[in-house]
């Protein structure tokens, strides 16, 4: 099949045009936050919960797994920004626009996979033998506050995996679809690794997973596919030959 040249047509349509993160951001009243403004809010607010609440409950284990939970969402919060704003930037297919962001299928990802987190926390790990994991972080009867932070922090991170996986699928659609100029297809490699790289960071919470298999299993085939896949849409990349500017003889 013959791939399409890539011209935007940024025309307007019935989708939107930024992630539903992007939106949140967007539209608190009467404060306005640029990216890294944004991001470092996020990192405080989160961060300092999480020490306020372990410290206070005499919980300092889950001071440790909590902080990196919070750092990953936090790098997830830029990849994500960076992503949005530098395909807004380019002149792409609509259809590529409407895929990536006007679906929130990233959303739905991100609720799939947090339920499949949580029904594994609270229904499935009990029922094995030992520790839980909840209970070796948060001990026996963990605080209600902290569950809830612990809850809430687990959803962002979900949220930020869902947005991944999504980026990595319609990357390689849009790879397998259509050809681009030389420029643009330069900046769209920088993308996907930028993606790729955001499933490598994720590797931070393996070691606290290290002896679970279930979830070893999960990080490690999240990580390795959106990796995979965003490698795959970055060397797939098809470019349009441009022809070279002949002088005057």
């Amino acid at each position: 099949m013959a791939r399409s040249s890539a011209h935007a047509g940024t025309e307007s349509g019935p989708y939107g045009d930024t992630w539903v993160y992007e939106s949140i951001i967007g539209a608190l009243p009467g404060i306005e936050l640029s990216d890294g403004e944004a991001i470092a809010l996020q990192l405080v607010l989160f961060e300092v919960a999480v020490i306020v609440l372990s410290i206070g409950y005499g919980i300092e284990s889950a001071i440790l797994p909590g902080t990196v939970a919070v750092f990953e969402a936090a790098v997830g919060s830029g990849a994500m920004q960076r992503l949005g704003r530098g395909t807004r930037d380019l002149d792409l297919p609509q259809s590529y626009r409407q895929f990536l962001f006007g679906s929130s299928i990233e959303v739905v990802l991100g609720v799939l996979a947090f339920v499949a987190l949580v029904t594994h926390l609270f229904v499935f790990d009990p029922r094995g033998v030992g520790m839980t994991i909840i209970e070796s972080f948060l001990g026996e009867n963990p605080p209600i506050l902290v569950v809830y932070l612990t809850l809430l922090i687990l959803w962002d991170l979900c949220y930020r995996i869902g947005t991944s996986w999504w980026a990595a699928v319609v990357a390689l659609w849009r790879s397998w679809r259509y050809e681009f100029d030389p420029e643009t297809a330069s900046k769209l490699r920088r993308l996907d690794a930028l993606n790729a790289g955001f499933g490598l960071v994720q590797v931070a919470m393996v070691p606290f997973v290290i002896d679970r298999p279930v979830l070893l299993i999960a990080v490690g085939g999240h990580v390795l596919a959106v990796i995979g896949v965003s490698l795959a849409a970055l060397v797939t990349i098809d470019e349009i030959d441009v022809p070279t500017a002949q002088g005057n003889t």
